[in-house]
């Protein structure tokens, strides 16, 4: 499998991490088919150790930032916590989602007892009713949606995207196992629909201004085309 590199330079690396694959492997839970980690696939394909800045779920695809180096990592790290880069992810979800929406609802951290504050931005982009029935209905109705996180809490944007009664297509944790089962059986569509759009930031070293895309992969097209929306990603 080859990694889509999108920008790299001397101090940092922007790839489109594809669904389904781990950023690393956690030291005690190595997956028992013991498939290679994004980290693991850039070494090979690159030849190079990279350091990851951010995470993103396994079955979530998208834009990820890794250092050169172990010393710049701290730098990159800051432009997370001082909220100084600008995260836009695009989801598919279960109903036609309002205009716009800011999500201000605690979410569970790696400790499952502590809740944390989290901030999601929603806009919503497009909408369609399809002329098949999901129980308990006789038509489905889905949004394709503008997500902006202004924390970055594990799992955030698909449990507070659950918590408004609109959750992500093909979330198998916080989804809709109808629809899901829908998507699958009517369109061959199995992939979590979460992607990790774009990334705007001011380089730490070089001050340039970035703003990097990351582009869909072939289910997303598919849809695209199919539902008659348009790609955000272009223009």
């Amino acid at each position: 499998m080859n990694i889509e590199i999108i920008y790299q330079d001397e101090y940092c690396i922007l790839v489109n991490k594809p669904n389904n694959v781990l950023v690393h492997h956690a030291h005690h839970s190595r997956n028992k088919s013991d498939e290679d980690s994004l980290l693991q696939l850039l070494k090979s394909q690159l030849g190079h150790k990279y350091y990851p800045i951010h995470r993103l779920d396994r079955k979530t695809s998208g834009i990820i930032l890794l250092a050169t180096k172990t010393e710049f990592v701290s730098k990159f790290q800051e432009l997370f916590t001082q909220d100084q880069i600008q995260k836009t992810y695009y989801g598919v979800v279960r109903g036609h989602a309002p205009e716009s929406r800011i999500i201000d609802s605690p979410v569970k951290g790696r400790d499952a007892d502590v809740y944390k504050e989290a901030e999601t931005h929603l806009r919503l982009l497009e909408k369609i009713t399809l002329e098949i029935p999901v129980k308990p209905y006789d038509t489905s109705r889905y949004s394709l949606v503008e997500l902006q996180p202004k924390t970055g809490r594990m799992h955030q944007l698909r449990i507070h995207m659950s918590k408004i009664s609109h959750p992500l297509i093909n979330d198998a944790k916080y989804g809709d196992k109808n629809h899901d089962l829908m998507y699958e059986a009517e369109f061959g569509w199995e992939n979590l629909f979460l992607h990790a759009g774009s990334l705007a930031f001011k380089h730490p070293f070089t001050q340039k201004e970035l703003l990097v895309k990351g582009s869909f992969s072939n289910d997303w097209i598919s849809l695209f085309e199919k539902f008659q929306w348009k790609n955000p990603l272009n223009g």
